[in-house]
């Protein structure tokens, strides 16, 4: 069953940590979302290029996102913008539901695109409040046991607090914490 393995970090370093380790223990990094706010610190990490996004909750997308770092071999790595969150960086999956396909019809901004992929609501909207408060949200997709307990022994190794799963969209299944 498909389940995807989230977790939040509180710093950068933090942040880059987990992307070397994901990417050591052999994930691909089109399985790996991750999403932090646009501070003057992340500007290093992504170079903005705005463009009219679909309807959704992005009011801006990016093209062409150009990416350092550790973080740099993710997916679909770009900057948009979320009415009452701000400029953020996104990569992988979540770039995507975030422009505005998987947004939920009764949860909107980034709650609704979690709730999108899978999570539940209640988690989707604490979630969305630690990453306002300057939290950096990461998700694993990940196809069996085995890579749900390699993600959660690579977050806890690396600090990562809120660790959580969740059935992935259109997959049956309870999702917890």
């Amino acid at each position: 069953m498909k389940r995807s393995v989230y977790c939040l970090v509180k710093t950068q370093p933090q942040a880059e940590e987990v992307a070397r380790q994901l990417k050591a223990a052999g994930f691909s990094s089109d399985d790996i979302s991750v999403l932090f706010p646009d501070k003057e610190t992340s500007r290093d990490f992504a170079h903005e290029q705005r463009t009219k996004a679909p309807e959704g909750a992005a009011t801006g997308a990016a093209t062409g996102g150009v990416v350092g770092g550790a973080l740099g071999w993710l997916a679909g790595i770009g900057a948009l913008s979320i009415p009452g969150l701000g400029p953020l960086i996104a990569a992988g999956p979540i770039m995507g539901a975030l422009s505005g396909a998987a947004v939920g019809a009764s949860v909107g901004g980034l709650a609704g695109a979690l709730v999108g992929l899978g999570m539940p609501e209640y988690e989707a909207k604490r979630y969305e409040g630690k990453i306002r408060d300057g939290n950096i949200l990461f998700s694993v997709h990940t196809d069996d046991g085995n890579q749900r307990a390699r993600a959660k022994e690579i977050f806890e190794r690396c600090g990562g607090e809120d660790i959580g799963t969740s059935a992935e969209a259109g997959v049956s299944g309870e999702a917890h914490a």
